[in-house]
């Protein structure tokens, strides 16, 4: 059976380096990170106070790209009912669209949207009237006597539609929702990885000839009061440098953890035949996808082999349309456990390859956005086939021991192609394909 392909033919993003895809590009190919002093929440209990912050991002209605008049007065009203994280995600969802071209003349039955997403935590604040009439009129002076008067006390205070604001599928709701999208939809929570599994699911989905067009992206967050304390109690955090920018060291002998951060990306996808029919242009062409699971958490035998499976598939998959003149994008967390391990599968996957190709790393550039890093990664390496180069990794000194292979450097090719490896600290690992139109 002949198989329909499906290519990008829109670009959104909201990222600690930009707004806009030149803005982006400029801060990649001059070196400009995106990390720097906290500005979103206290830090005072936190023994961080530099992270990536996507500082030019208000939330505000002129964040979300062109937007007709129905749709603007559509995201206004339910600003409301939306976190950061998922405003990030409709902006960078939005933005994709216009991008794209794609009229009011589409099909809404044949338009359909995946969205990746983090767990979303409530932020504190949502409790603080409640907590403080607990306090105050509970006649009690310890915890358990607030707890026991939260139903009567302090559930009142709370904003009825609060968890509204946190659910993981309301990104795709919303998306949906304000651009009519009839077609298949889904949410897809599972972490770094989300991005990439939405991505193949939305491709098997017109791939089969259940929808023309999909719209699929992904949104994260790591600076959250709640996240951020978590993240530094169970991961490997960055310690805080002098000079923010050379906190995130992935694959350096000195990198020590990931730095914190959030942001967003979207591309909207489409069969060859729609995109060709209403003259789109193609950014590029979805080839192949892979995905694995490993074993226990941070066991790094384990990690590696699902890194390794998971990028190993993706490319045998792809190999017809790849070749050999490629750039693979890692993950490149900077937790110098996770980085051993990710470029011993690299180096396991270029052994078998029989031949290695340039090996580039955005998260040197802003750190971890949770699950919207892979998408806003995805984009800078679409820049980079576009633009006819690639971007170096960022503070790359003293490669780890386990580093056999060759780091992009500023001006490398970026090949027809390129393979893109995400994955969580919980060892679920995704992998995409992507070539040149």
């Amino acid at each position: 059976m002949s198989k329909t392909r499906v290519v990008i033919t829109g670009l959104g993003v909201v990222s600690p380096i930009g707004l806009d895809l030149d803005t982006i590009w400029s801060n990649l190919t001059e070196g400009r990170s995106g990390i720097g002093p906290i500005e979103s929440m206290p830090t005072h209990s936190l023994p961080v106070k530099s992270a990536a912050e996507c500082k030019s991002f208000s939330g505000e209605i002129e964040d979300y790209g062109p937007l007709d008049k129905v749709t603007q007065r559509s995201i206004k009203k339910n600003m409301k009912v939306m976190c950061r994280e998922i405003e990030m995600g409709v902006a960078a969802a939005q933005k994709a669209l216009a991008h794209s071209g794609l009229g009011e003349s589409r099909d809404p039955e044949r338009c359909g949207c995946l969205f990746g997403c983090d767990y979303i935590l409530s932020r504190p604040e949502e409790y603080a009237d409640g907590l403080i009439n607990c306090r105050e009129n509970s006649g009690s002076d310890d915890i358990a006597g607030y707890v026991k008067a939260w139903p009567t006390l302090g559930l009142p205070k709370v904003n009825p539609l609060w968890l509204l604001k946190y659910l993981p599928n309301m990104p795709n709701s919303h998306v949906s929702i304000y651009n009519d999208f009839r077609g298949p939809n889904n949410a897809i929570t599972v972490r770094e990885a989300s991005m990439h599994l939405s991505l193949a699911e939305a491709t098997s989905i017109i791939e089969r000839g259940a929808a023309d067009v999909m719209l699929v992206g992904s949104t994260g967050s790591r600076i959250h009061p709640v996240r951020a304390t978590h993240a530094t109690l169970i991961d490997r955090v960055a310690t805080e440098q002098a000079n923010p920018a050379s906190m995130s060291r992935p694959f350096d002998a000195t990198c020590d953890g990931m730095v914190l951060g959030e942001g967003a990306g979207a591309v909207m996808i489409e069969s060859l035949e729609h995109a060709q029919a209403r003259g789109a242009k193609i950014w590029g062409e979805i080839v192949a996808s892979g995905s694995a699971m490993s074993g226990p958490r941070n066991d790094r035998d384990y990690m590696q082999q699902a890194t390794f499976n998971s990028l190993r598939v993706t490319v045998e998959r792809a190999a017809e349309r790849l070749g050999k003149d490629w750039h693979l994008h890692a993950q490149g967390l900077s937790d110098p456990s996770v980085d051993s391990s990710e470029a011993s599968a690299i180096s396991q996957l270029f052994q078998q390859l029989g031949y290695q190709v340039p090996v580039t790393a955005a998260k040197s550039y802003f750190g971890n956005l949770g699950a919207g890093g892979a998408a806003v990664e995805l984009i800078c390496s679409l820049l980079a086939l576009d633009r006819g180069s690639l971007f170096p990794i960022l503070n790359l000194n003293k490669p780890l021991e386990s580093v056999s292979w060759q780091p992009a450097s500023a001006g490398n090719k970026p090949g027809r192609g390129f393979v893109h490896c995400s994955c969580t600290m919980q060892g679920q690992a995704a992998s995409i394909a992507i070539v040149a139109a």
